[in-house]
């Protein structure tokens, strides 16, 4: 047992060093010893409880909840303030970002597809709005924060402890010039590309940004999407025109980069649309700011020459419907109707005279490649006096094909599974 551990370090160690050498920081400090394989001497949290009061409300709120015939939701987890999720590529453990200061771990250790345990991950670590989490195949765990990223080898397997092994990519202020951080947008997300790449949706600051601030986020990436090697080099700026991305993926099929974006406010019920973009070159403008959804012409740019060759979305979505995750189902649970298309997540809107959202939308992939019509899949989090009982952000699939859903409302991951008619 002593040998395989030993050999099991040794392999994180090499693999670690391959791919991200840690950024200069300061001469002391958790991230340096985390670097080292050194202990920080922290103290691990409890674990988040996960039956009682809370756990009763939520079930029983989840009797509300609609779905097409033969599915049925349950409560996976009690994470608090669970965003966007990342699943393990080898053992199907459950990591969760937050718009606050911590990541979770969420373990079902019996696989009875309910979690055993959910605790702090990485505790040692101070984060700042650790939003994005994405896996590489070969199991490094990517966490985008703020204006940070960093990578964590071997997650997976070494989670059990308050001290992991991390490694900077992006050492804090160089994701984004820091004179552009903001409380506004800053929920980053992530994913590892079919060429090994690491993509970043950076949302810019703004409900429409000054002129004067355009040239500047062209040519960092802000309000667009970035890619770079997992170590942190060879950054590029991947598409521009993006207002607020917070959910992305890669259509394994052809291997074109979808997104969602939300949409400008401020501009009345009903308009513009939230989108659902393709991303099928590198380089490509998707219209934003000249553009505030659709082709509604914002305000503040009306009388301006909107660039040429802008994209139009695939598919429009409710106005102000907040529309977050997105993923690719890749399962066989599902009927095969679902098979290849596109679930997302819907927040529900915060400024909407009457509220829409706060539900699960499926759009199905044509074989061309192209998007059709999107559809409801699962609601009932919003009732009929505009209450919200939760209000989903992510959507991640399970190694047996269901599909989670994450709710930062109710501070809760549920579990949509197939169970036929």
């Amino acid at each position: 047992m002593k040998f395989v551990l030993l050999t099991a370090v040794s392999i994180v160690a090499f693999v670690s060093s391959s791919f991200a050498q840690p950024a200069t920081q300061s001469p002391t400090g958790n991230l340096e010893k985390l670097t080292s394989f050194q202990s920080t001497g922290t103290t691990e949290p409890r674990p988040i409880a996960q039956e009682g009061r809370r756990a009763d409300a939520i079930r029983k709120n989840l009797e509300k909840i609609q779905l097409p015939a033969g599915f049925k939701i349950d409560l996976y987890a009690i994470v608090p303030d669970a965003r966007h999720m990342a699943v393990g590529p080898n053992a199907g453990v459950v990591f969760v970002g937050t718009r606050k200061n911590n990541v979770y771990v969420v373990t079902d250790r019996d696989k009875d597809r309910v979690a055993d345990e959910v605790k702090q991950f990485a505790p040692s670590v101070a984060f700042k709005i650790p939003n994005g989490v994405c896996f590489s195949r070969d199991g490094m765990l990517y966490v985008v924060e703020q204006n940070r990223v960093l990578q964590f080898p071997a997650a997976e397997f070494f989670y059990e402890g308050p001290d992991v092994a991390a490694f900077v990519v992006a050492k804090q202020g160089d994701l984004i010039p820091p004179s552009e951080e903001s409380f506004n947008h800053t929920a980053r997300v992530c994913r590892i590309g079919p060429d090994n790449k690491l993509y970043i949706a950076l949302g810019q600051p703004f409900n429409v940004p000054a002129k004067d601030k355009l040239d500047l986020y062209k040519r960092t990436g802000i309000g667009g999407i970035i890619r770079m090697d997992q170590d942190g080099k060879n950054r590029e700026v991947y598409a521009t025109g993006i207002r607020n991305s917070v959910g992305i993926d890669f259509n394994p099929a052809d291997k074109s980069l979808w997104f969602t974006d939300n949409q400008v406010d401020g501009m009345g019920d009903d308009q513009p649309p939230g989108e659902l973009n393709r991303i099928a070159n590198m380089g490509q403008n998707f219209g934003f700011p000249y553009y505030g959804g659709g082709t509604v012409r914002t305000v503040e740019y009306k009388d301006d020459q909107v660039p040429a060759g802008v994209v139009g979305p695939q598919a429009e979505m409710d106005p102000h419907a907040a529309d977050l995750g997105m993923m690719f189902y890749t399962g066989k649970m599902f009927p095969q109707t679902y098979q290849g298309g596109i679930f997302s997540a819907q927040h529900g809107s915060w400024n909407r005279t009457k509220p829409v959202g706060a539900r699960i939308m499926f759009t199905p992939v044509k074989q061309d490649g192209t998007a059709d019509k999107p559809q409801v899949f699962a609601e009932g989090w919003l009732t009929d006096n505009g209450e919200y009982l939760g209000r989903p952000v992510d959507v991640a699939m399970l190694p047996d094909g269901s599909l989670l859903v994450s709710d930062d409302t109710a501070g809760a991951v549920y579990r949509i599974s197939y169970e036929g008619r």
